[in-house]
């Protein structure tokens, strides 16, 4: 499986990287998809059966592209980066053309609460924007999930409106290229933790 993005990020002493997920990943996302601390926001605790129909549909989404984040070169995390355009957020706000989302979640318990989320937040916004067409992220946490909303904060995302989504509450968030640059123009300064 070919990487499509790596960065060594300095503030964890770690390579981070992102490659695309495949019809073949499908158990293990399956199986995160089933811990306690993601199917509440997720809500995707299918049978596996179910599951199967709804990834193979999701990797076939070409409005999307699915990855599977890796510290070090251990999978560990599945994220999902998509254009506005085309998708349900559309309707929250006035996007341009090349405006991209991105949904994330660290599968792997042993990555959870040890200050991974946020230099993985950064590198996939890095990532987004490489599209030199991009020059918003937007975010649309659970508006209960406060600790994700905290890290976006901390990546440069800033809170717009609640808004209702059809599976969900949800926090509208954008993460604007310049903010985004002006915040983490020295790819190794140490992060405000």
């Amino acid at each position: 499986m070919s990487i499509e993005f790596e960065i060594y990020d300095e503030t964890i002493q770690r390579t981070i990287a992102f490659r695309k997920a495949q019809m073949e990943d499908v158990a293990l996302v399956h199986k995160w998809m089933n811990e306690e601390h993601v199917h509440p926001f997720w809500q995707l605790n299918l049978p596996f059966d179910r599951f199967e129909k709804h990834f193979q549909k999701a990797v076939a989404d070409t409005h999307q592209t699915l990855y599977l984040g890796l510290i070090d070169g251990e999978v560990m995390s599945y994220w999902e980066a998509y254009w506005v355009k085309g998708d349900v957020i559309e309707n929250a706000y006035t996007p341009k053309a090349y405006d991209q989302g991105i949904h994330l979640l660290i599968g792997e318990k042993d990555y959870l609460c040890s200050g991974f989320a946020l230099p993985l937040l950064r590198a996939m916004v890095r990532f987004q924007f490489q599209h030199e067409a991009t020059t918003k992220v937007v975010a649309e946490p659970d508006i209960r999930n406060d600790k994700m909303i905290h890290i976006f904060k901390k990546c440069g995302f800033a809170p717009i409106a609640p808004i209702q989504l059809p599976d969900k509450e949800a926090q509208l968030m954008f993460c604007e290229r310049e903010a985004f640059e002006s915040r983490w123009n020295d790819e190794y300064r140490k992060a405000d933790f």
